[in-house]
């Protein structure tokens, strides 16, 4: 699995999957419209700014709410790298990994990177570090299996591909 590098994007806690992506969009279900509203209920200027690479840091809970598999596309459709967090609702941390976009719980990384700082993390040993302030934290690794699903794009990707 390929590193991740970008620019933090910082929400706070319980950022729910109706502010990831409005219900109002959920008549589509083509990763590229939906990535045309990501996260605009909390941050209108988010889609303007994030480039492919970016990286999001929240808080606790982020992903609560419904289950829909639409908010980890659209994440992963606006071009984010990776996502790391004090906590992952369960569900969002499921079907995130389904569809192949890096999650990281890590509560030390959540309090010590800032918005805008550039972040690089190591898939491989979970290693996140704050190249803007020069800190490291350690993240949860995922096991092989789990790399192997996001590798493949998710977990469809995976299972067709015979691995």
């Amino acid at each position: 699995m390929k590193n991740a590098k970008g620019t933090v994007f910082k929400y706070g806690d319980n950022v729910d999957t109706d502010v990831i992506i409005p219900a109002r969009y959920l008549n589509s279900s083509d990763p590229e419209e939906l990535a045309t509203h990501c996260m605009e209920d909390i941050d209108k200027e988010f889609i303007h700014k994030v480039k492919a690479g970016d990286i999001i840091v929240a808080e606790k809970n982020f992903g609560c709410g419904s289950s829909r598999e639409h908010a980890p596309i659209a994440i992963k459709a606006a071009g984010v790298s990776c996502v790391i967090a004090e906590t992952f609702a369960r569900i969002f941390y499921r079907n995130a990994i389904n569809i192949g976009l890096p999650i990281i719980e890590c509560p030390e990384a959540s309090k010590g990177i800032a918005a805008g700082d550039e972040v690089e993390v190591d898939f491989d040993s979970g290693i996140i570090t704050n190249l803007t302030r020069g800190t490291t934290f350690k993240g949860q690794a995922f096991p092989e299996f789990m790399q192997k699903i996001i590798a493949a794009e998710g977990l469809i990707n995976y299972i067709n591909s015979g691995r």
